[in-house]
């Protein structure tokens, strides 16, 4: 049975991207799912200093290990600003620090994002899928889901459209891990 990871790239205790990675991992099949809350991984704002005095925390090097011993990784981008959370962001650099640029560690990933606004593809989603590559990510599938709010009840993406696409992507990526 093959082990997936999935959490929200935010800190906010009702974040709409964990409901989302959390949905995502629950209609995949024959798997294992362990989903992380980033509050869980509270850390000091990234330092050389701190580094150099404290070393890595080790709640990065815990996130760490949970994406060594994943067999996928679902993660669902909230956007501050066009860009990643400042949470997720510190996150990574923190995980960067770890003697390997492939903080990914060459694992098969369903990027996903939503927000309550209704732009179809967030920049951050943009961004993640030209970056994430570089750090060891192997992006399989991605979506978006515009408009979180009127798109998603009752823990499932009630647009059709928008849940046809979801079903193509998520299928795209069972099939994938399928094979591993």
């Amino acid at each position: 049975m093959q082990k997936i990871l999935a959490f929200g790239a935010s800190n906010s205790p009702a974040s709409i991207n964990k409901r989302l990675a959390i949905f995502a991992a629950n209609q995949l099949k024959n798997v294992e799912v362990t989903v992380l809350d980033l509050n869980d991984f509270e850390l000091p704002i990234y330092s050389p200093v701190i580094e150099k005095t404290a070393g890595i925390p080790a709640n990065a090097q815990s996130f760490s290990k949970y994406i060594q011993n994943a067999d996928g990784v679902i993660v669902s981008l909230a956007e501050h600003n066009g860009l990643h959370t400042a949470a997720f962001k510190n996150l990574w650099d923190w995980m960067s620090r770890l003697g390997t640029q492939n903080i990914w560690n060459d694992t098969p990933m369903f990027l996903l994002a939503t927000s309550p606004s209704r732009r179809p593809e967030s920049n951050v989603m943009k961004v993640s899928k030209f970056l994430f590559p570089h750090f060891g990510a192997k992006i399989i599938s991605s979506f978006s889901l515009p408009s979180f709010n009127h798109f998603f009840k009752d823990d499932k993406i009630v647009d059709p459209e928008a849940q046809a696409e979801f079903q193509v992507q998520l299928n795209q990526f069972q099939s994938f891990i399928n094979k591993l």
